[in-house]
This record gives structure tokens, sequence and C-alpha cells, in this order.
């Protein structure tokens, strides 16, 4: 089997998460330049502004990048368009069903890499022609699925006999090596680069990045499409409402670009501020170049006191 790092051609096993209206250009190309794959998010923008992180990305890096194409959101068709036209060489799928899809896409050229939430997902996209896959488990900031990563990787590394990539929860070297321990041949980072030098989030949304831990963290959608986030004024509405039923007018106005509010205009309580439980690790501002090099010394670290 080969590695994450032939697959991709990139220098560590690590991909950035494709975070909605986070994942800019400047974020992507930094974390390349890295080493990693920094991942284009498609999800909150404009065929047109996609396109234009497309082409700014490729001014900044001659490494290796990926697009997210995030597949529940109703311009997907014409993201879908953009990413071919561009002939960006990797997308990571997400969010919906691949299938409609996955061979336009591998016909073109470009390969294809499904998140999935289960093994019989992770089957699935083998069949489609999937060459490696991403589990993303419950412990990850915005929608996320029923499995967790650590108790549920095993069983989805042994279903398939395809990379399996871990996401979900990781934000530490330990945490990398534990993955790699159950079986994955790689990592995606989400959570961790949201306070990044290169992360173009507002930085009202940096600051509750940073000062908040694992019990800041709560899920709201539980019985519609769970999102993980952080505890504001938003979620201590939103939840009791939800627990009540019946009130969805009341749910959509407070959900109703609440990504976007947090990100972008900084409104840290009533916008969704999107972050997994592993946010403790998020500690202060640093470059995404300091961010992959302390986990990958964390790593070694952690992998040298169990190999004695």
């Amino acid at each position: 089997m080969f590695t994450i790092q032939e697959f991709f051609g990139i220098e560590k096993p690590i991909l950035q998460g494709g975070m909605a209206h986070v994942s800019d250009h400047n974020l992507a190309a930094a974390v390349s330049n890295a080493g990693g794959l920094g991942i284009l998010a498609s999800g909150g923008y404009s065929a047109e502004e996609f396109r234009h992180h497309i082409h700014e990305c490729r001014k900044l890096t001659d490494k290796p990048f990926a697009v997210n194409l995030a597949l529940s959101y109703p311009n997907i068709e014409e993201i879908i368009e953009v990413a071919l036209e561009e002939k960006v060489p990797f997308a990571i799928a997400g969010g919906g069903n691949p299938a409609p899809y996955f061979q336009k896409l591998t016909d073109a050229g470009m390969t294809v890499v499904p998140v999935i939430g289960n093994s019989k997902m992770a089957k699935k996209v083998v069949e489609l022609g999937a060459k490696a896959c991403i589990f993303e488990g419950a412990e990850a900031g915005g929608h996320i699925g029923a499995l967790n990563t650590m108790a549920a990787l095993p069983g989805i590394v042994d279903s398939v006999d395809i990379p399996v990539i871990a996401a979900g929860g990781i934000a530490s070297g330990r945490q990398i090596l534990a993955a790699e321990i159950l079986g994955a041949q790689g990592v995606q980072v989400g959570t961790r680069f949201l306070a990044a030098n290169e992360c173009n989030v507002h930085e009202k949304f940096k600051d509750a990045v940073i000062e908040a831990q694992d019990k800041d963290v709560t899920v709201t959608g539980y019985m519609s499409h769970p999102v993980r986030v952080m505890k504001n004024k938003m979620t201590e509405k939103y939840l009791p409402l939800e627990k009540e039923g019946g009130r969805q007018k009341e749910l959509e106005e407070l959900g109703t670009g609440a990504t976007r509010r947090a990100s972008v205009e900084g409104d840290v309580e009533w916008g969704s501020v999107m972050i997994g439980q592993a946010v403790g690790h998020v500690t202060k501002r640093e470059s995404v170049a300091e961010i992959i090099d302390t986990l990958f010394k964390e790593y070694e670290e952690a992998k040298s006191s169990i190999c004695k």
C-alpha cells in the first residue's frame, strides 16, 4: 500500500481541513508550503470567489493542494465545474453522497478522496473507485457523524484495502501517533489551524478559540444535522428550542448565516463558532509552519517514549 505522502506528493502525512468561510488560499498555501496538503474550502463561496482562491493559492505555492467539495451546498454543480476548469488535481468530497459526481471528476483526471462516517460508507466509496478516504469522527468541529474517531477508526481501516486518513479531535502529536497506531495512514486537522497567523478568520473568532476549553464545546442539531460548536448565547437559545420541538422557524432564524457571522463578522456570541473537542490544544497564535513543526516534534517524542 502506498503512503499518503506518495499519494499526494507531500512531505508530511497531514491534511488541513477544508473549513467553510475559513480555509482560503492563504491558509491552504501555508499548509502546503510547510509540507502538508492545504485544502481550499468551497463552502460559503460563489463559483467565482472559489476560482479566485484557486488562482491566488497557485501564486503562493508550487506545492500540491486540494479543493474541498461541499456536496450539500446548493451551488455544488458550479463549484465542480470551476474545479474541473482549473484542473485541480485533488478533491476532498464531503457533506453528501459523492456517487453522482465521482465518475465525472475522475474521468477529467481528478483524484477524489471522499469523507466517510462509517465502514459501510468506506466500502461504498471503494466500489466507486476511491483510492483513499478520510474517516471523520464526531470529535470534529462543524458537521459531524455519529461515530467517534478513536473508537471506530480500527474497524474502518480493517474494512477496506485503501489508505484511511483520520480526522476529528486531532490537534497534537500524540493524537497523530494514536491514529497511526490504530491504522491511519495520515491525519486531517482543522481546529488546530484556526488560530494560525495565516488563517483569515475574524480576530474575535481566534480569541474565542484560544480561550475555549473542552467543556466549552457542544452540539446543535442533534435531531437533524449535528454540528459541533462553541457554547455561546446562540447555543443557549438554540438547544432548549430544539428540545421543545415544533419551533423550526425560530431554529432556522438562529442558524441561517451563523457560520459566516462568527468567522467573517466576528460575532462569537450569536454566530456558530465551529470547533472540535481538541480545542484545548489551541493556546496561542502562531504560524502554520510552527504548528506543523510542533505537531511532528510531539509525534516523534511520543513515539520515542513508547518504543524505549
